[in-house]
């Protein structure tokens, strides 16, 4: 595999969720919505010389889905459940600043995380990455299922109230 197509599927990966979003909210079928997110990936890969670095990926690559569902659509033409050309474009810019934002969301939980103490994280983790039941949790930090769901609790509250205060910061 040559650099640009090792760069051009990594950039892909990283897009994926936010072109796969705004096929989803336009094609319904789910084996068409397949298709033609195959038909984008194949797209973005074959294009990819045409990418601009000095620009952000996502909307881009978005760009590229508003052309294969574009083409979707005039093949269906027929069908009463299919939107027009400026339902397309809106649901585009919707997904792209959802992504920003979810981005910036990331950003700011990253932030907030860090300034958690050693034993909050680790309940978060045990809770998150190891999927395990507060019951289950208990016994290996030797808690009581009560008290590990409490603490868990308290600490999402911290998480959202931080993340509140940062979104809140951002804006001003």
């Amino acid at each position: 595999m040559d650099e640009t197509t090792r760069q051009a599927a990594r950039q892909w990966t990283l897009a994926q969720p936010a072109v796969s979003a705004f096929v989803t909210s336009v094609v319904r079928d789910f084996g068409d919505r397949d298709d033609v997110l195959q038909d984008v990936a194949v797209a973005v890969i074959e294009s990819f010389d045409s990418y601009d670095p000095d620009y952000p990926f996502v909307p881009w690559a978005i760009g590229v889905a508003r052309n294969q569902v574009g083409m979707y659509l005039r093949s269906r033409r027929r069908d009463l459940l299919v939107f027009d050309d400026d339902t397309v474009t809106c649901l585009a810019i919707a997904i792209q600043d959802v992504e920003y934002e979810k981005s910036t969301q990331f950003d700011f939980l990253y932030d907030c995380l860090g300034t958690l103490e050693s034993r909050s994280h680790r309940l978060l983790e045990l809770r998150y990455q190891q999927d395990m039941k507060p019951a289950a949790i208990a016994l290996r930090v030797e808690m009581s299922a009560n008290s590990v769901a409490k603490a868990l609790q308290r600490i999402r509250d911290r998480l959202r109230e931080c993340l509140e205060r940062k979104n809140v910061e951002a804006t001003q």
